[in-house]
């Protein structure tokens, strides 16, 4: 009889939109150690916007517990007591989620698992092939990054990434209730949920194309409310923004910015027939509790790898001579990807939804 395994690391840095593009991949190695103690190893924030995995991950049973460390130290004392504190808690196994960094970066990562006493990696991508999004044919599009990560955990078992389940937040009750009472100004009204922030330049449409597509569908949906969510440091451009709606329509408008774990929006989320947003964690949030998400993408990364997963989402992505380009800060071209995305073609695609 197989001694069943007890402690298991998982491997996955970055923050909102990176964990919950993960969600599916946590919930396969959920299934397939249901009796382990699941710690995750993850970095600690680099942008005051970016929630730690935490945040999202807290209550979810998918992980029991957390070690930190910050990306790219070179410290040998902190890489000592990082070791220190894996070789303390003796995982069996580690599963690892690590996003592209190239081959040989991997290779070094398994000799320091291995060196904190790890027996069975699974996951490493010591390929090529497990490294990149493989092009798929039939879709005549890159592999999402989702599906990336699962395939790279083919030995623990296969994910259906059409299956909701496999992006279930579990949200509790608590934050459910939350949501129900944040939102009772609006309970009368279908709420069009909006999330206008992010924390990269070249990914920002601009508040002022914002507020003149809130202006344009305000007398669309008279029966509709507004709910912004965001970061507290988004509240004032939400706050412009709104101003466009409220010049067509009178009815409600909640600005929720800053009042809410990431949790408690997804919860705001559900609530919502549409989701409208950025390339950003909100987005990704909205898209795991299966709200239809109309998502504004700067061409920076390429086509399809991070969009939601769903055919029920609208993506709006200029593929233009610079794709591609991996830029935080876009001076030189002028964000031409992302400004060339018109006010009129959001709303096509919000009333593609909406109807």
């Amino acid at each position: 009889m197989a001694i069943p395994t007890k402690r298991v690391l998982i491997y996955r840095l970055g923050s909102l939109g990176d964990t919950l593009i993960a969600l599916p991949a946590l919930h396969l190695v959920a299934r397939a150690f249901p009796a382990a103690e699941r710690r995750l190893l993850t970095n600690t924030p680099v942008n005051a916007k970016a929630p730690p995995a935490i945040a999202i991950l807290e209550n979810s049973n998918l992980i029991h517990g957390y070690f930190r460390y910050a990306v790219g130290t070179r410290s040998p004392r902190e890489l000592l007591a990082l070791w220190w504190k894996l070789r303390q808690w003796q995982p069996e196994v580690l599963v690892y989620m690590g996003s592209t960094r190239g081959v040989e970066s991997a290779r070094r990562d398994a000799k320091f698992f291995r060196l904190c006493g790890i027996p069975r990696l699974i996951g490493v991508p010591l390929t090529e092939d497990m490294q990149q999004n493989r092009w798929q044919e039939l879709e005549q599009a890159l592999e999402p990054e989702a599906s990336r990560l699962t395939r790279n955990l083919a030995e623990l078992g296969s994910v259906d990434l059409e299956d909701p389940t496999n992006w279930d937040l579990h949200l509790t009750d608590a934050e459910h209730g939350k949501a129900t009472e944040v939102l009772s100004p609006t309970a009368d009204h279908p709420t069009i949920a909006v999330s206008v922030g992010t924390k990269v330049q070249s990914k920002d449409w601009g508040r002022d194309n914002w507020r003149a597509l809130l202006h344009r569908l305000a007398p669309l949906y008279p029966n509709h409310a507004l709910a912004l969510c965001g970061a507290a440091e988004e509240s004032e451009s939400s706050e412009f923004v709104a101003n466009g709606w409220r010049e067509k329509s009178s009815s409600p408008v909640v600005n929720l910015c800053g009042l809410l774990t990431p949790r408690e929006s997804a919860a705001v989320f559900a609530h919502a027939p549409v989701f409208i947003g950025h390339d950003s964690g909100p987005m990704h949030l909205a898209a795991a509790v299966q709200t239809p998400c109309v998502a504004i993408f700067a061409a920076r990364n390429k086509p399809r790898v991070w969009f939601p997963h769903g055919k029920q989402h609208r993506v709006l992505y200029h593929q233009t001579d610079c794709w591609g380009c991996g830029l935080e800060t876009c001076i030189i071209e002028r964000k031409k990807c992302l400004t060339s995305i018109t006010v009129d073609e959001v709303v096509n695609q919000v009333r593609a939804i909406l109807g």
